[in-house]
């Protein structure tokens, strides 16, 4: 059986959740605003889009996510997946290049620099396995 989110609403609610523990890190927020990669994320089986990109000097925190595509900035990098491919990334049980080589993950723009942040950002990884195996047990893959 897929580990799947039970409705939009929950997939949100975690990434929200996910985006802020990397925003609030205190090595991987500062890095991920000094990259400074803008990125579109779109989750093809939820019809939800978030972009994301570094916080402004007027901002607080790292980053800033917006779940539309009516933002102020163009992304540098595109990416489209399934919200179980962003589950299973999450979760490090999804190599980003070989999901791209396999069309689980279609990606355009920059995809290079969007490959240099995830050494980066791997310390979520079990920070989110935390939170699913305490909150959403039914996401663990």
């Amino acid at each position: 059986m897929a580990a799947e989110f039970r409705s939009a609403k929950e997939f949100r609610e975690v990434m929200d959740r996910i985006f802020g523990l990397m925003d609030e890190d205190p090595e991987m927020g500062p890095e991920l605003r000094d990259a400074d990669v803008p990125q579109r994320f779109e989750f093809t089986d939820l019809d939800m889009v978030v972009n994301i990109r570094a916080a402004r000097e007027s901002e607080d925190g790292n980053l800033h996510w917006e779940w539309t595509d009516d933002v102020d900035w163009e992304p540098k990098v595109r990416m489209a997946m399934s919200s179980e491919t962003a589950n299973r990334y999450f979760q490090g049980k999804e190599n980003v290049a070989l999901a791209i080589a396999r069309r689980r993950i279609k990606a355009g723009g920059d995809v290079k620099a969007a490959l240099s942040l995830i050494p980066v950002t791997k310390p979520i990884y079990a920070r989110y396995t935390a939170l699913v195996d305490a909150e959403y047990p039914h996401l663990r893959v």
